[in-house]
């Protein structure tokens, strides 16, 4: 086991940070979370319950994670903004994009919205796919927010842009900054 005697309340809206060294374990904490691990002793709820109690689907529904790393899929920027909310329309899909501040340069490429992420993915710079996952967690409107060093790997004036969109995001949600 990695971690040991570790114990924080976080309530609703209110922002926790996780600071440490680089292999500390703050990742691994947080992954406790959605159950993309099992806690082997002790226990993690949300309102009360184990989170073994959900069923995936439903635990994993309340948690938007934005991860260091952006994930992006095959297919268009729609599509990966849709992974957020799969029945979210063309509308809100822009109105999350706008306030992650990634409409500026989605509107600027051929097809937009329905440009193919294997055509853009190697133009986007890291900010912009740092604010396409924003994007997605906003529309994916989850009570919790997972901020996974969001802005690690940005450039200052990039870093600046993505923390404006998580202000916006991380309001009236229960938000876990590493």
């Amino acid at each position: 086991a990695v971690l040991h005697d570790i114990s924080f309340d976080a309530r609703p809206g209110q922002m926790i940070a996780l600071v440490g060294l680089t292999g500390a374990g703050k990742t691994t904490l947080v992954s406790l979370i959605p159950r993309l691990y099992d806690a082997t002793s002790g226990r993690v709820l949300i309102d009360r319950v184990d989170v073994g109690r959900y069923r995936l689907r439903s635990l994993r529904e309340r948690i938007a994670i934005v991860p260091q790393d952006p994930v992006l899929f095959a297919g268009t920027i729609a599509d990966n903004l849709r992974y957020g909310r799969l029945d979210a329309t063309d509308a809100e899909i822009e109105v999350a994009a706008r306030a992650a501040h990634a409409d500026e340069f989605v509107s600027r490429l051929p097809k937009k919205y329905d440009t193919l992420v294997a055509e853009a993915g190697g133009g986007l710079s890291g900010g912009e796919k740092q604010r396409l996952s924003v994007a997605r967690a906003i529309l994916k409107n989850a009570p919790i927010l997972i901020l996974d060093e969001p802005t690690s790997s940005l450039d200052s004036i990039s870093e600046e842009i993505v923390f404006a969109a998580l202000r916006k995001l991380r309001a009236g949600r229960t938000t876990i900054v590493i």
